[in-house]
């Protein structure tokens, strides 16, 4: 009986010591796909470059749509990028393309992730875990897309337009540029990923859909308020613009959460009628 349960030990770590390596292989196709993508970034760096300095550029695309519907035309963006580094131009390319790779890859990394737990869960679960590979990727995309054309051209005008005095010129170093960009884009991708952390905090017991609507107007104080912080104009449209897309993610979240509960509810029901 000793034998036989050391010998059941040892198959349990043996067991542990598979998954591991499993999971080290999914890790290093994951990073794999980032170096890739990183290379091809790095190839075509020229055009990344022209793409990610748009927000500093008065024909972008979301200056103009602000200054045909809006009619908030900037003449100038008020500062001149510049580069102070011997070798700061080739770095910051390695950074941006690094940004790139990670970006196209993320679909990929989630997918992975997704194979890796694919194995332990059941018909419906792996449906569940299909759906949150795929809005999990949707989420993460958008919130690139509001971060990129949205939050860092408004962030980059106003900031790069004050001046405490016409004696003061701004010149912005192009690291502190794009580092402002990068902050800016990922923070907001995110974020963006608040319904799927919200999935699973339902999913463990730690929220509920009640806990959620009970702190509806503190999450919509708090969205005004970051949208103020990261939009330090006067403006409120600009404002409200940027709080928007923050409370409805909020209100989604709420949708997840009530779903995850009467999905958990109707199971038990099942349970308790089987028994």
């Amino acid at each position: 009986m000793a034998r036989q349960t050391l010998d059941q030990i040892e198959e349990k770590e043996m067991s542990f010591i598979d998954h591991l390596e499993a999971l080290r292989w999914h890790i290093v196709r994951s990073v794999l796909a980032v170096l890739v993508f990183t290379i091809v970034a790095f190839i075509y760096i020229e055009d990344v470059f022209t793409f990610l300095l748009g927000p500093g550029r008065t024909d972008f695309w979301t200056y103009r749509m602000l200054c045909k519907y809006f009619n908030m035309c900037p003449k100038n963006m008020g500062f001149t990028l510049q580069n102070t580094d011997m070798a700061g131009q080739f770095t910051q390319s390695i950074s941006m393309a690094f940004y790139v790779g990670l970006s196209i890859a993320f679909p990929y990394a989630v997918w992975e992730i997704w194979r890796f737990f694919k194995p332990a869960l059941s018909r419906k679960e792996r449906n569940y875990a299909k759906g949150v590979v795929f809005f999990s990727t949707i989420l993460f995309m958008s919130g690139l897309t509001l971060g990129f054309y949205i939050i860092t051209p408004i962030t980059v005008q106003f900031l790069g337009s004050y001046r405490i005095s016409s004696m003061v010129e701004n010149r912005i170093n192009l690291e502190s540029f794009l580092d402002t960009i990068t902050m800016m884009t990922f923070s907001t991708a995110i974020t963006f990923e608040l319904p799927i952390v919200i999935y699973f905090l339902t999913l463990i017991g730690f929220v509920s859909p009640k806990f959620m609507r009970k702190y509806r107007r503190h999450a919509i104080l708090v969205s005004l308020i970051l949208s103020a912080v990261i939009t330090p104009s006067t403006d409120m449209t600009s404002m409200l613009v940027l709080a928007i897309p923050f409370i409805f993610l909020y209100e989604f979240s709420i949708l997840v959460s009530a779903f995850v509960v009467k999905r958990k509810e109707r199971r038990e029901r099942k349970t308790n009628i089987n028994n």
